[in-house]
């Protein structure tokens, strides 16, 4: 059943027309921006009034927003989104033993943030690893909540991924909220 679940969302990207693929630097990271005509409307009594959902995880309904960018390279997950949209809820998923997912918000300019991941799967081994601040300095590890004090405006990223401190499964879907 898990299998075919994974295999619903190949068939309908490999039918989809190519998407325009565009890379921009944007201070010291490139990113490629997917632009999608596509959008999926998910279920509003799971939604927070004031969240959004930003997810790729195949099990979990989707909502994607245009401006909401995603590379993968090398078991590492890149999404990059633009601050004026929190709060939001993203999902993903990890599919392989080691990945992580690093979350740039860009135009950050509140002086601080707060997220937290959230997941069903049992013996879930995941946490906030890391933070880049604006000025580039990076503090962490965290655990699965951050409440953290951002200096200046710019870019914020939250690196997420195993922790090397504690055991437990690595693969399975989760969800990253941010304000």
């Amino acid at each position: 059943m898990k299998k075919s679940l994974l295999l619903i969302p190949l068939i309908i990207i490999s039918c989809k027309k190519e998407p325009n693929v565009t890379e921009t630097q944007i201070k010291d990271s490139a990113a490629v921006t997917e632009m999608s005509d596509t959008s999926a409307h998910a279920d509003s009594a799971s939604l927070r009034k004031q969240d959004s959902i930003i997810n790729n995880a195949p099990v979990t309904k989707q909502v994607l927003r245009k401006g909401v960018m995603r590379t993968e390279k090398n078991g590492q997950i890149i999404r990059t989104a633009d601050a004026s949209q929190l709060p939001f809820t993203l999902g993903e998923e990890f599919t392989k033993d080691g990945q992580e997912l690093i979350l740039k918000l860009t135009h950050y300019d509140k002086p601080n943030i707060k997220a937290s991941i959230s997941t069903n799967e049992k013996d879930f081994n995941i946490r906030f690893n890391q933070i880049k601040l604006p000025n580039g300095d990076y503090d962490g590890p965290f655990g699965r909540e951050i409440t953290y004090e951002t200096k200046g405006t710019g870019e914020v990223w939250l690196i997420i991924g195993k922790s090397n401190m504690a055991s437990g499964n690595t693969k399975g879907n989760f969800n990253v909220s941010v304000e």
